[in-house]
Formats: C-alpha cells, sequence, structure tokens
C-alpha cells in the first residue's frame, strides 16, 4: 500500500501516525541486531518505516536485501530510499524493477550526497543530475505504481547554506522551496523533511509551502539525540541551526551520555507536542538504529502503550502488495514464518477466507530454495530470506541468489543443541529444556524462546516430552477470550477468539501405534501422522478436508479464520520438518561425530504427528498422553 493511502486515511480519522527511519548496518552482526530492534519496533504499527541507501550506493545490494525482508518478513509498509549517486538509469531501474516484482509500493526519491572522497555531488555518466528528474523518470516510466517521496529542508539545502548553523540568504531558501514544488508537481505525493531543531523554523517551513502551492503532506523529520558528539557530527554535516537554548541545555551534561539521551527524549517530546499542537498529524522518527529514545518519545505522547501491542491476526500479515488479502495460513509454519512466506513467494493468490479457495496454488519446494555458494550446495533452512539480485559489477544481467544468516540465532543453536547426545533420552532432554523455557531457540523454530501462549501449557508439553513425544508447535484451546487478551488476542478490539488445542510432535512408530489406539476413547481428537518416506496414518477422512483451528467473531463483520490445518499443507511442510533434522540440527556436530549419527536415525525412524483436539469448549487434548 502507498503510504500516502495510509496516511490520507489516518487524516481522515483525525488519527496521529508516526514513522522510522533505519539504515543498514555495517556488519552481518550489525543487520542481525537491526531486525531484532526492527520487531520490537514494529510491534508499535508504525505507519511505515524507511531504510537508507548509503553514501555513493555504496550499500545498495544491502539496501535492497533489507527493504524486501522489511516488506515480507517483518512485515511493516516499507519506503526504500533510491539515490542518483553513482547510479546510471539501468541499475536505478534494476532496483526498482526489483523491489516492485517483491510488493514495495514506496520510494524516497533523492539525489543523494557525494561518494566517498568528494565534496561535491558528480552527475555519474548515464546518471541524473537532481531528484527532479529521478521523480520524473519514476513517474514517466512506471506511471501511478509507486508512491514517490521527496526530501524537504526547512532550513534549505544544506548546499546553499553558507556555514554550519547559519541561514540560507532569503533568495536561496525561496529557490529551494520553489524547486520543492516542481518536485511534488512532477508526481512526488508526500515530503519528509530534513532533521531540524527549530520548531518555529519548521512551522514557518510548512506555511511558506502552503502558501506557493504545496498541498501534499509534510511529514517532520524528529532526530531524537542520543549522544553530544553524534548530534554535533549530525548537525554539522547538514548544517542544522541550533537553538541557544539547547547549547546551553546540552553543554553542562555533555560528558554523561544517560543525561544527554535523557534531555534528547525531553526535547524530542516537547517538539512533538508543539508540532501536533500546530494541526500536523505525521512524526518521522530519525531512529540511527536505536529504539529506546524514539519509543520513549512516543510513550510520552500517548502514542504508544508497551502493554497494548495489538496483533490484527495470530500471525503478521507481509506489506507486499501483492500478499494484502492473504487472511488464511496452515498452523505449520506457525514458528517459522520467514520459512513460509518463501516457501510460498511466487503464488498469484492467497486464501480469501476460506483456505479451500487457493487449492490450485502451489508451494515452492525445498529445492526451490537451494542456491550454489562456491563449489557446495547449502539449502534453505536456517536462511532467513532470499532474494534474487542482478549483478552490479559491470552492468552485468546474470540473476544471483543473495541472502542474509541469522547469525545470532546460529550461535545460541550451537551453544544450546550441539551437546553430545549419547541415546534418544538426551534428544528428549533437549526438548523437555526447550518447552521449560530453558533454552531460547529450537532447530524448529525462527522465533525467540517461547511464545506467551505456549507457556499457558509448557507443563504439560514438557510432561509428553518427557515421554517422547517431541512437540515443536502447539496453542492451547480458547473459548471467547477478548480479542484485546495481551496474550491470545488478536484482530482489534470489541471481539472474540477461540482456538481449538493443538500440538505437533516427533515420535516413535512403537509410540505413535499406542497413541492411534487410544485415540479411538477420545471421539474429538483428529490425527495425522506421516514418517520422512511418506507413509500415512490418519482418522481425518479426506485428504481434502481443512479443519479451522483459530477464529475469530467481530462486529459487523464475517467470522475470520485464520489458522487451518489440512492435509495438503501437512504433506508440504513434512519435508520441512524433517530435514530440519539434519540441516537444522545434526549438522552443528562434525562429520561421524556419534550425536549427528543418532539425529539421522531418529529422522529416518521418527513419524510427523499433528493433534487437534475439537472439542474447544471441554476437551483435554492432554488427556490421551497420561497413561504412557
Amino acid at each position: 500500500m502507498k503510504v500516502i493511502e495510509k496516511i490520507r486515511e489516518a487524516e481522515s480519522g483525525g488519527k496521529v501516525v508516526f514513522s522510522f527511519e533505519f539504515f543498514p548496518p555495517k556488519t552481518e552482526d550489525g543487520v542481525d541486531n537491526l531486525f531484532d530492534r526492527m520487531e520490537r519496533m514494529v510491534a508499535h504499527n508504525p505507519t511505515f518505516c524507511d531504510i537508507t541507501w548509503g553514501a555513493g550506493g555504496s550499500t545498495a545490494d544491502l539496501t535492497l536485501e533489507i527493504a524486501n525482508r522489511m516488506q515480507n518478513m517483518v512485515c511493516v509498509e516499507t519506503m526504500m530510499h533510491l539515490t542518483c549517486t553513482n547510479m546510471p538509469v539501468d541499475k536505478i531501474d534494476h532496483a526498482l524493477h526489483h523491489i516492485k516484482s517483491n510488493g514495495i509500493q514506496n520510494v524516497l526519491a533523492l539525489r543523494g550526497d557525494p561518494p566517498h572522497g568528494q565534496d561535491k555531488f558528480v552527475q555519474v555518466q548515464g546518471g541524473f543530475a537532481c531528484a527532479l528528474d529521478l521523480v520524473k523518470h519514476i513517474r514517466s516510466t512506471y506511471g501511478d505504481y509507486f508512491g514517490i517521496t521527496v526530501a524537504g529542508y526547512p532550513e534549505a539545502h544544506p548546499d546553499v547554506i553558507q556555514s554550519d548553523g547559519g541561514l540560507a540568504t532569503p533568495e536561496a531558501y525561496q529557490s529551494d522551496l520553489a524547486y520543492l514544488k516542481r518536485k511534488v508537481d512532477a508526481g512526488a505525493d508526500l515530503i519528509v523533511t530534513q532533521l531540524f531543531y527549530d520548531t518555529d523554523l519548521f512551522l514557518k517551513f510548512v506555511n511558506d509551502c502552503r502558501q506557493i502551492g504545496i498541498t501534499c503532506p509534510i511529514v517532520p523529520g524528529i532526530m531524537p539525540i542520543n549522544n553530544y558528539r553524534g548530534f554535533l557530527r549530525m548537525t554539522g554535516f547538514c548544517k542544522t541551526k541550533i537553538p541557544s537554548e539547547i547549547t546551553a541545555a546540552l553543554e553542562p551534561i555533555k560528558d554523561n551520555e544517560e543525561a544527554v539521551r535523557a534531555y534528547g527524549i525531553h526535547l524530542g517530546t516537547e517538539m512533538c507536542r508543539k508540532i501536533l499542537a500546530n494541526g500536523i498529524k505525521t512524526l518521522h522518527l530519525y531512529t540511527l538504529n536505536m529504539e529506546k529514545s524514539a519509543l520513549a518519545i512516543l510513550m510520552n505522547l500517548g502514542l504508544i502503550e508497551e502493554a497494548k501491542i495489538l496483533r490484527s491476526l495470530p500471525w503478521r500479515r507481509p506489506t507486499n502488495v501483492f500478499r494484502v488479502k492473504e487472511d488464511v495460513r496452515p498452523i505449520f509454519w506457525a514458528n517459522r514464518p520467514k520459512s513460509y512466506i518463501s516457501r510460498t513467494i511466487g503464488w498469484e493468490q492467497y486464501p480469501q477466507g476460506r483456505w479451500g479457495d487457493s487449492r490450485n496454488a502451489s508451494y515452492g519446494a525445498l529445492t526451490d530454495y537451494q542456491f550454489v555458494c562456491g563449489p557446495s550446495l547449502i539449502l534453505f533452512d536456517g536462511i532467513e530470506i532470499m532474494l534474487h539480485l542482478h549483478m552490479w559489477e559491470g552492468g552485468a544481467e546474470d540473476v544471483k541468489l543473495v541472502f542474509m544468516r541469522a547469525r545470532t540465532r546460529d550461535r545460541k543453536l550451537h551453544d544450546e543443541w550441539a551437546v553430545p547426545l549419547k541415546d534418544v533420552e538426551d534428544i528428549h532432554e533437549r526438548f523437555l529444556k526447550y518447552c521449560l523455557g530453558n533454552l531460547r531457540s529450537s532447530p524448529w523454530s525462527e522465533l525467540d524462546g517461547l511464545q506467551p501462549e505456549t507457556q499457558i501449557i509448557n507443563e504439560q508439553l514438557g510432561s509428553i516430552n518427557s515421554k517422547g513425544f517431541l512437540t515443536i508447535n502447539s496453542q492451547p484451546s480458547v473459548n471467547g477470550a477478548k480479542s484485546d487478551s495481551p496474550i491470545v488476542g488478536w484482530g482489534g478490539p470489541d471481539g472474540y477468539v477461540y482456538q481449538k488445542a493443538y500440538v505437533e510432535f516427533f515420535c516413535s512408530e512403537e509410540k505413535l501405534n499406542t497413541l492411534v489406539e487410544k485415540c479411538k476413547s477420545f471421539p474429538f481428537l483428529t490425527y495425522m501422522a506421516v514418517n520422512k518416506e511418506g507413509s500415512w496414518i490418519s482418522n481425518v477422512r479426506s485428504q481434502s478436508d481443512v479443519n479451522a483451528v483459530t477464529w475469530g467473531v467481530f462486529p459487523a463483520k464475517e467470522i475470520i479464520q485464520p489458522t487451518v490445518v489440512d492435509p495438503t499443507s501437512f504433506m508440504v511442510w513434512k519435508d520441512e520438518a524433517f530435514e530440519i533434522w539434519s540441516r537444522g540440527w545434526a549438522q552443528l556436530y562434525p562429520d561421524g561425530d556419534p550425536s549427528r549419527k543418532l539425529l539421522e536415525q531418529v529422522q529416518s525412524s521418527y513419524f510427523l504427528v499433528n493433534l487437534v483436539e475439537n472439542d474447544y469448549v471441554n476437551g483435554d487434548l492432554f488427556a490421551v498422553f497420561r497413561d504412557f
């Protein structure tokens, strides 16, 4: 969805909205940490987040990768910066084509800073001279598909400000305003401003824009002060005016980073209050990839509450424009949402209210997510995202696959799961410790630790894991909980949510046979079981049966059923679930290690099983395990 549409919708309802800006980190660990932070910040429902394009196009590939992951994995409306620096038109078109194909609709069109080592911007051969040229090109080439944002400068562009902390001449300021109007007239539909610390200058800038006929929304860019040296460096680079009262407040505390940060939160809060009091209902926070100050300002303003993070669905829907109608998913990928999105990235249609409506859509096979890295072939498991990018060197048109691996998760898995395994009891112990919250990682989960609703039944899960039923996915029964429940709620206020108890696990064939016999005494239990080779055991009547296991009832809406259990998806999921024994766990050990051999034996002999207790009012899913 275009950001301008979201802002217009908020304006019509008198709602204040906010957004965040991030930049590409320089290291892989930095990228991992950024996404951890981004996940937490996006939970507060920003209107959009944007990702910068490095100076001189230095982070072009990484910016594209991060933008894709933001849109499709983090599931936040994403705006990608795009600059003219070192970017011939063919590279610009490649970037635009790439993000369009991945469902991103928003671009911040910029001239860009000079390349490293140069003082002035230089138009690259075959490229554009300014942001205006870029806006014109995007509109003429891509029509109305993209929402285009441009930069506005409350103190005029730094190039026309004579000295740090000074002001542009009236003539230069007016010329800069006229140029901004030309960008809007050429097709830009939103303005986000350069950082500023003089709120009166910003308000004057907005009024001046309106006087010359600029009518689109103007979003103030707010940069919280996190440390003194960084503040001086950034304001010096941007030639930003620093009001004397800010300098006076910072000087006595400049060597106390905690005090500087606290003052920055106070200043940012007061700036935003003044802006909101003047009728502007949008705020854009330059986070510098830090969360605490930005979130503290929003909390001070009453725009977010830590205790009230609501989910629109039990799972997070990608903001990819091609997936906006998706509202049903199989429950099997509940702990591996990134894998599910990657497996279905090529779908042309998504379920709309009834899972059976999309039976003709096919899952990507595991082999579709392999790629060559040097001489070796690496499988999808453990890869957080996989994107199609053209080679940038020499303008080559060959396609290569690029990925970002979750290094932090890999290290945690190694520390917690690469322990010596003498027998299957040691395997049971790993699963038991995870279910009791003593481990934070699992090869079968992309998430960090147990989810809050799982903790409702973690003792029961621990009990059955100790008996050799190795659980990888579950949910408790819910009978009419309020939809704003912090643990099981979703869908917004004033509704009620329901779910059937569900558990999914691996077990030996012997235990499965006993379990199947016991299930005959539990008429509301349905089960499906399959081994690595595809041998199938089930009391589900038909391969086409679909069982809704989560649903919600809301005022003036049809019943929403966002998660289901269906045999077709289960058979697709089982390939991935079994592959994780070898690719996700056994490969943590060296070749020939006895632990690795034990895991491969379990992989080849165990069954993957799921149970649904369809009596969500009085049923007891775990009763069937009690006499083992």
